[in-house]
């Protein structure tokens, strides 16, 4: 037998033996079932599921760096319009961020994410076709519409399906996942423009949606979520399913006993967004807003742009890729060592670092006196860049309770783009009489905002269970 609550076969053991359903599946009592889990090839393969997806988006949200200059050249943009071209994104990502977090609240986790994908391969299929640049406008808006409702809904389910030693290190790795699909949006991009156009890269990209049948087929809907709504026979079964698997993968040694969290009095229970302002969250709110805000700001004002500002520095558009790319290598490194620093250092030292790394990097990257020292210094703001992205994501999702945690996920990542959408804007419209240094100047100078905001109004989360921090 297998501790007290599943069996291998992965049924549920009689009533008798375990109490009623709702015994069993209280919230406290899931979370300590899902607590007690030792880390198996179950939950890695559901995070290596949720981290596919996010790869796959990475590389559509990424491609527009490789693909800006030709789209300019094409539909002879100014650089104003291609700044408002590619903010585009950013405003169905301000939309699609927002709402699915609410939506995955109120409907479930899976539903809200396979729904994501949809939209985000429709979108890359219609910038494909696009035959002028206000339609490209129009289908990078659905197309970000459909990136925005994904992250969210996927740090949810992440940081609920993992126990508390080893939840900060899978999400931060799976932000990793955004420069890998950066890399490969470069990579992508390299190819196909060496014998298509850019139409090309949109449609390769529209493929992976398909993707979203693993997710229907293989990841179960968050327990966590399930409980925290009431559902207490739906969260007992994919609980039982849970701990069966898990109990198969440890070959059929018992599982450790899980030592119940106390029960938290419900209440009244607020709209998802009210929750985010109530005693409690209000200042943790404010902190994660700011953050986002001026971190995105800075990330994508100045790495939208990188591709074609070495165009107009003078190197062709398949020597801006390779260049752009190269940079982007050391955001490995960057993924990795934040992976390891938010669980042993925490969550808010490594975002501090993070962000005045990326603050140093870009001021040097735009003051660069020569082609030597402009790839050292991108290498360098590409290495704390993609750290200060993992240790964001890592962070975000555990400030907030259950029934609320995709709404304050989805509402920071939503007023990020706001960031997002005002930084390649307002670059476009600013490079011309500030220069590139100007540039890099004003991205360092959000990153220094970014980090006083946290240094200044966040907590710590590092080693406590979901459940405590929300107390």
């Amino acid at each position: 037998m297998v501790g007290q609550i599943a069996i291998p076969t992965g049924g549920v053991l009689p009533d008798q033996a375990v109490g009623t359903a709702t015994a069993r599946a209280s919230n406290g009592m899931i979370a300590a079932r899902l607590e007690r889990l030792p880390m198996t090839q179950f939950q890695r393969n559901i995070f290596l599921i949720i981290a596919t997806a996010w790869f796959f988006d990475s590389i559509d949200l990424g491609s527009l760096t490789f693909l800006l200059g030709s789209i300019k050249t094409e539909f002879g943009l100014t650089t104003a319009q291609a700044g408002l071209l590619s903010s585009m994104s950013f405003v169905g990502m301000f939309l699609g961020a927002g709402i699915s977090g609410m939506l995955a609240d109120r409907f479930g986790r899976k539903v809200v994410f396979q729904v994501s994908m949809i939209f985000w391969g429709v979108g890359s299929v219609w910038c494909a076709y696009a035959p002028d640049a206000t339609t490209l406008g129009y289908a990078r808006l659905l197309l970000g519409f459909g990136m925005g409702m994904e992250f969210p809904v996927a740090l949810a389910i992440v940081s609920e399906f993992l126990p508390t030693a080893n939840r900060g290190r899978y999400l931060a790795i799976m932000e990793g996942f955004w420069p890998l699909g950066f890399i490969a949006a470069g990579c992508l991009s390299y190819v196909l423009l060496s014998y298509f156009d850019w139409r090309a890269v949109f449609l390769a990209q529209a493929v992976p949606a398909l993707f979203l049948f693993a997710i229907r087929f293989f990841v179960p809907e968050s327990p966590r979520w399930l409980a925290d709504r009431g559902r207490y026979e739906e969260a007992d079964r994919v609980m039982g399913g849970i701990e069966a698997k898990v109990s198969e993968r440890l070959n059929g040694r018992p599982l450790p006993e899980p030592q119940p969290l106390p029960e938290q009095a419900r209440g009244e229970r607020r709209f998802s967004f009210l929750e985010l302002w109530s005693p409690g969250y209000a200042s943790r709110t404010v902190m994660i807003w700011l953050t986002w805000f001026f971190a995105l700001l800075g990330f994508y004002g100045l790495t939208t742009w990188l591709g074609a500002l070495l165009q107009e520095a003078g190197y062709s558009v398949t020597k801006s890729v390779v260049y752009t790319i190269l940079i982007s290598l050391a955001g490995v490194p960057g993924f990795i060592t934040s992976a390891i620093l938010v669980e042993r250092w925490g969550r808010k030292p490594t975002a501090v670092l993070m962000l005045i790394g990326s603050a140093v990097a870009a001021y040097l990257y735009g003051h660069s006196p020569s082609f030597t020292w402009l790839i050292a210094f991108g290498l360098m703001m590409q290495f704390f860049l993609f750290g200060m992205w993992s240790v964001l994501y890592a962070y975000t999702p555990e400030l907030y309770p259950t029934r609320a945690r995709a709404t304050g996920a989805g509402c920071a990542s939503a007023v990020g783009r706001v960031g997002s959408l005002i930084g390649p804007y307002v670059i476009g419209i600013i490079l011309p009489t500030l220069g590139h240094g100007g540039v890099f100047a004003l991205g360092a100078g959000s990153f220094v905002v970014a980090a006083l905001s946290v240094a200044i109004l966040g907590i710590e989360t590092k080693g406590q269970s979901l459940e405590a921090i929300s107390r």
